[in-house]
């Protein structure tokens, strides 16, 4: 297996855990706010490490380490992911696994074997912009909502999350996710951040104050809502 990133420590990836992350190129999706472009726009241009390399390193850390985040691009679209993620949990570690949740039945499949502890998934817009937040022509958005009854149903742990950006996203988006996602689900708000890596870096974040008004909204249907990051 190719893996295009390696981030040996980490504090941020995995929840209230010590872990490592694994980068895996190509995306389903172009989001235009996404900040790992080289992975989704040329990963062969990216430096890569074989799998192999990227367990032996993780291995030698098992005793300091707790979980490894496994991200992309889109991980799900890498055919040797379970055989990958097996490996890890041999070693006695967690597996966080990060998904826009548009392969269903690879998740469905990794949570019906037991080998996934948390799964975050990104909730991109309402149901009716979610095309247009993608960045790509039409989408089916049935897989998306096969994939967040599938976690809510199966996996140990999860969060869905939603980077919000200025220029994509109105009140309306808000709105609609409340609607949609409604129920006890852990659900983060993300305020977008501009960065030298984004694809399309035209955008901006909210205001402190629109922020928390977003929250206000969710919460009225989703009370497990958070902020993350700025504004939190």
């Amino acid at each position: 297996m190719v893996v295009h990133g390696f981030q040996k420590t980490t504090l941020l990836d995995y929840p209230g855990h010590l872990a490592s992350t694994v980068f895996l190129g190509r995306c389903n999706f172009c989001c235009p706010f996404c900040h790992n472009s080289a992975l989704v726009l040329a990963p062969d241009d990216v430096e890569t490490m074989e799998g192999e390399e990227v367990l032996g390193l993780i291995k030698k850390r098992a005793g300091m380490l707790e979980g490894v985040c496994i991200t992309g691009g889109e991980p799900t679209l890498t055919p040797e992911l379970p055989d990958f993620i097996k490996r890890i949990k041999d070693m006695g570690l967690l597996v966080k696994l990060d998904s826009n949740g548009y392969k269903p039945a690879v998740l469905d499949s990794l949570l019906s074997a037991g080998i996934v502890d948390y799964v975050a998934m990104d909730i991109k817009a309402s149901k009716e912009n979610y095309a247009n937040v993608c960045g790509v022509e039409k989408i089916d958005i049935g897989r998306i909502e096969e994939s967040v009854n599938i976690i809510a149903e199966k996996a140990p742990d999860y969060e869905f999350r939603t980077t919000y950006v200025k220029g994509l996203h109105t009140e309306d988006d808000v709105r609609g996710i409340g609607e949609w996602l409604a129920g006890d689900h852990t659900y983060f708000i993300q305020n977008y951040k501009e960065g030298p890596t984004v694809i399309s870096p035209v955008y901006e974040g909210f205001s402190e104050e629109e922020i928390h008004r977003f929250k206000d909204i969710l919460l009225a249907t989703m009370p497990n809502t958070h902020i993350r990051g700025d504004y939190e």
